[in-house]
């Protein structure tokens, strides 16, 4: 049994990380400020935290906590809000790892902890590229909230080289399922199952062709274990250390509004609206070097995963109107 450390525990992708070390036997610790995460997904058996990665508090359970793995899933995820203010996005995304990194660096344990860093597949490519991108293709990331992602990964790339740290940065799919916000970067999925209950047309931007790489947050946890407790390649340049975690196909949003009025058994309008400006059209990753190091590839078809996120917002729906 080994100590785990998961920021952003509370959260969507979070907790379910935090399920997947538990059911191993870890002894495993949650960090999270509540900002968007919640204490009803804390599982049990997962000691709770409530720290913000930028505050002292966090800076000293990192030093002083003797951990095994640190995973740092904690983020500001919205890509819009890191467009309408990418100071806040920069303050969370880069100063609150990098808080968390000198308290690793300080405690004298980095070479004994393995940092598992969740970075993004979804927007650090950009359009340049013909996806399924692999992890070497050149990085252009287009808001601030992918450039502080790549940002972060340059710093652990330094932490590696000139510090000994034992990192790895997973660039995740548009990650889907139970508990998702609908702030991150696959919040369409909860965004279109929350208005298939309430009845209302679904809103497609554009021609609605744009395709993203859809991937169930229960294969990406499993990935994550993998990623910290199994031997990594040597530290040498940047995407050395880095592994996409996605399912190398891109889905575009009229399949998924389809699938998901499918999985619902209900008849809902869809709607298109003008394409947003400066919306990446194409993205989805290539999984072959996840599936070669870490024998790892996702289990769950979209079908399945989409059906099994609606069941959870239904029952989430009805004990909310059984509450009203």
């Amino acid at each position: 049994m080994s100590k785990v450390l998961v920021t952003g525990g509370a959260g969507f992708i979070g907790s379910h990380v935090a399920e997947r070390f538990l059911r191993d036997g870890h002894e495993v610790h949650l960090v999270d400020d509540l900002s968007t995460g919640k204490r009803e997904n804390v599982p049990a058996g997962a000691t709770l935290h409530v720290h913000d990665i930028r505050s002292p508090e966090a800076a000293t359970l990192v030093r002083e906590g003797a951990f095994h793995t640190m995973v740092h899933l904690a983020a500001q995820m919205d890509v819009r809000r890191s467009v309408a203010d990418p100071v806040l996005d920069a303050g969370i995304n880069i100063i609150g790892s990098l808080n968390l990194l000198e308290a690793l660096r300080a405690s004298g344990r980095a070479a004994d902890t393995r940092v598992v860093f969740s970075s993004t597949g979804g927007v650090i490519y950009g359009d340049w590229v013909t996806p399924p991108n692999s992890e070497t293709v050149p990085k252009d990331p287009e808001s601030p909230y992918a450039i502080a992602k790549l940002g972060v990964e340059h710093y652990l790339a330094y932490y590696n080289k000139v510090h000994g740290f034992d990192a790895v940065a997973l660039r995740y799919g548009n990650v889907y399922g139970p508990r998702q916000d609908p702030h991150g970067e696959a919040g369409v999925v909860a965004i279109f199952c929350g208005r298939i209950l309430e009845g209302r047309p679904l809103t497609v931007f554009g021609d609605g062709e744009q395709t993203r790489d859809y991937v169930f947050v229960a294969d990406v946890a499993d990935a994550t274990f993998r990623a910290a407790v199994l031997p990594l390649p040597d530290r040498e340049r940047l995407d050395s250390r880095a592994f996409n975690v996605g399912t190398g196909k891109g889905t575009s949003v009229n399949e998924l509004a389809r699938h998901l009025i499918a999985a619902s058994g209900r008849d809902v309008p869809i709607e298109n609206a003008p394409r947003r400006a400066g919306e990446q059209q194409h993205s989805f990753i290539s999984v072959d070097k996840a599936s070669m190091l870490l024998d790892w590839r996702p289990t769950t078809q979209l079908s399945e995963g989409l059906a099994e996120s609606f069941r959870w917002f239904a029952a989430r729906h009805a004990r909310g109107s059984a509450g009203a």
